[in-house]
């Protein structure tokens, strides 16, 4: 095993909340509509199921740039649940779940590339998983039988480096997970090839004797190199916590380099969409028919409720907001500004000198609470050129955007609505999109599209490129 010298345990609840996102929602029971279409993140599906059905694929691959210092070794872990249908024999004891179910049983693949296949030939490892089926008797007068059943699973990983050109010790990984099940005969539905699917397939990465580059915001030498890379199903970030740079997760779900847990969360609601607070007191406010039904439904949402139910006032008080971070504020001007958040946003220093002009009724961030910031009339030069209120731009987001609906801006033109800074000074553009046929109601109510000066083109006279 790779000695990194990092535990591995706060990746791995980060990794907990991308596998069982999703796994059961809110209202928590079997009979709920969210809840009969189910396994939506990271599913690998056997081949013969992806080959008929053109949504979904039989592999996941990520791609990511390592450093290293001439003897690199990787660890690599892929995790996935496998899926255990629960079904019901004989009859059934009061409150107890009717019908099929699908419950989820964690899965791990772990193994260690040294360093003459990581930088010679790459590896491939195999691995099987046993299916199997386990009877439980129910309790009650009129007690059934639970049978839980698991189809075996076949599948492999391979791990393969490139180097990447010019003068510094570095290589481009690519680990692909497969699924290599065989179904027979092939499924028709959906749901009948989940048994053997690898889902919320992700992979942690760990290294010893480099650093990986962060995908999102690479050195200027490693760019090239990470825009060569292609992830399909999987989204590598760095997991380390701070900012170290030893531990990569590749995961289904997007996040941003070291993501963390709120600490306030006390445990997992398995839809990371919601507000902790928000779901925790709809949940305390499901009758107890309800909360019986949910009980029924998986273990894990039985375990879900006891704990909503259990909380005291003093965690569900940290659940409605909290500070971050606190900084002094000079007591002259603590009364009006209990939070240091002068006129001018949070960077500046809040022992000096209120401007003669200084009202504390305008909001920290109102334009208005500075005259020197004018939306209206303010420009930036862009390509050269000059960008203000009125300037026709084409629309270019760039890769440090996350959300998906970003493809459909590419190459759009758009009206600049007002050149605004953010508090660390830096411009950026309020836009409208010109063939938008809601534009002038947008514009009214304020709602525009957000873009730096460097995702945008200025357009010619016309319109035109």
């Amino acid at each position: 095993m790779t000695d990194t010298g990092v535990s591995l345990d706060a990746v791995r609840r980060i990794a907990d909340a991308v596998l069982y996102e999703g796994y059961i929602l809110y209202p928590y029971r079997a009979s709920a509509q969210k809840n009969r279409s189910r396994w939506q993140f990271g599913v690998v599906m056997a081949p013969g199921y992806a080959a008929v059905d053109p949504s979904e694929s039989s592999f996941t691959q990520a791609e990511c740039v390592l450093e290293h210092a001439g003897q690199p070794e990787l660890q690599i872990i892929l995790r996935f649940l496998h899926v255990q249908r629960r079904s019901t024999e004989g009859a059934l004891a009061p409150g107890a779940a009717a019908g099929a179910w699908d419950e989820a049983v964690e899965r791990e693949i772990e193994f260690t590339v040294g360093p003459a296949d990581l930088l010679g030939a790459g590896c491939i490892r195999e691995f099987s998983v046993v299916g199997g089926e386990d009877r439980e008797p129910l309790s009650g007068q009129e007690a059934g039988v639970a049978v839980r059943r698991r189809q075996p699973l076949e599948g492999a990983v391979s791990v393969q480096a490139s180097p990447v050109p010019g003068p510094w010790r570095a290589i481009r990984i690519q680990v692909r997970a497969e699924n290599r099940s065989q179904d027979d005969p092939v499924p028709a539905v959906r749901e009948d090839a989940l048994p053997t699917a690898l889902v919320a397939a992700h992979v942690i990465m760990s290294v010893s004797g480099g650093q990986f580059i962060s995908m999102t915001d690479p050195p200027e030498w490693a760019k090239p190199a990470v825009a060569e890379c292609q992830n399909t199903g999987s989204w590598p970030v760095l997991a380390e916590p701070g900012d170290g740079r030893q531990v990569m997760l590749a995961a289904p779900i997007i996040l941003y380099d070291h993501p963390e847990l709120a600490p306030e969360s006390p445990g997992e609601l398995y839809d990371g969409t919601e507000i902790d607070e928000i779901l925790t007191l709809r949940t305390l406010a499901l009758s107890d028919e309800e909360k019986a039904e949910a009980r029924a439904t998986d273990p894990r949402a039985a375990a879900l409720i006891d704990r909503v139910e259990s909380l005291d006032a003093e965690t569900m008080e940290r659940l409605h907001g909290t500070i971050r971070s606190l900084r002094p504020v000079a007591s002259a001007a603590a009364e009006s500004d209990p939070f240091g958040l002068d006129a001018f946003g949070t960077g500046s220093d809040p022992f000096a000198p209120r401007p003669a002009d200084y009202d504390p009724s305008v909001p920290w961030w109102d334009p208005e609470a500075d005259a020197s910031v004018s939306p209206d009339t303010d420009s930036v030069l862009i390509a050269g050129q000059p960008v203000a209120r009125g300037s026709l731009v084409r629309l270019r987001p760039g890769a440090r955007r996350s959300d998906a609906q970003d493809m459909f801006l590419i190459g759009r033109t758009a009206e600049v609505q007002a050149v605004l800074l953010d508090v660390d000074d830096q411009p950026y553009l309020a836009v409208s999109l010109v063939d938008d046929p809601d534009q002038d109601l947008r514009i009214a109510h304020g709602r525009f599209l957000y873009f730096m000066p460097d995702e945008v083109e200025p357009c010619q006279a016309g319109g035109s490129e």
